[in-house]
């Protein structure tokens, strides 16, 4: 088997421990994909090999959407993942790590045309799914929560929207690039899996708590995306 997996990281901080374990592997390439910061590597486990293109997009949605496009159109990737941080809305609580089950952008509005919010038109997709794959390999792992993710280019520290956001989208988690990653995806027929770590209660306390989690670079965002690796990697059958 050989399979491309591409990964989406939005800033330095959930980048910076990808890199440090790519270093740690053999025949790495670092350089640009359409102007954003990548790397490259092979990993081989039982005969099979995967080639993993690993991307600093830059946060939003807009940023999400483009290097999964790319990744998907220029990398030829058979997989996207995304791992980076997230607030609670609902039912998780900071330090949780999330697999997310589903994907609704938030902010996308029609209301004034007569749609729902969050509904879009045109026969488009509102709720996406994450690959039941993907998702079960993601919840192997020890203390990995599945939960509905909601999206929007805002940093959520409102809550009224967030209470908002809740009772209209019933999510459990809120971040800037998981719905947009989404819905390249589901219109290329790509699987895609987001791993989040939560970081704040997307309140008025959010921005000093998500900045001091975001400076500790962690590397259990990378950790879970390894084990994720190897599981496609043991599994027989193809993507």
């Amino acid at each position: 088997m050989s399979i491309t997996v591409g990964v989406v990281f939005a800033d330095s901080m959930e980048y910076a421990p990808f890199i440090d374990w790519a270093k740690t592997q053999t025949g790495i390439k670092e350089g640009k994909l359409f102007g954003n910061d990548c790397v490259e590597l092979t990993v081989e486990n039982c005969g099979r090999k995967m080639r993993i293109v690993g991307v600093k997009s830059g946060i939003g949605k807009v940023n999400a959407a483009a290097a999964t496009a790319y990744l998907i159109a220029s990398e030829k990737a058979d997989i996207i993942l995304n791992a980076g941080l997230s607030g609670a809305v609902s039912g998780l609580k900071r330090e949780d790590m999330v697999a997310g089950e589903s994907y609704i952008e938030c902010d996308f509005d029609l209301t004034a045309i007569g749609y729902g919010p969050g509904e879009k038109c045109d026969g488009q997709k509102s709720l996406l799914e994450a690959d039941g794959r993907l998702l079960s390999y993601a919840l192997q792992s020890e203390g990995i929560k599945k939960a509905p993710c909601g999206t929007g280019d805002i940093f959520l520290s409102d809550p009224v929207k967030k209470e908002f956001f809740k009772k209209t989208f019933s999510i459990s988690s809120f971040d800037m690039e998981t719905g947009a990653i989404a819905s390249v995806c589901d219109k290329a027929g790509v699987p895609m899996l987001s791993l989040r770590k939560i970081s704040d209660d997307a309140d008025d306390s959010s921005v000093e708590d998500y900045r001091e989690m975001n400076n500790r670079k962690e590397s259990c965002l990378t950790e879970l995306l390894v084990s994720i690796f190897g599981r496609i990697l043991a599994d027989e059958s193809n993507f």
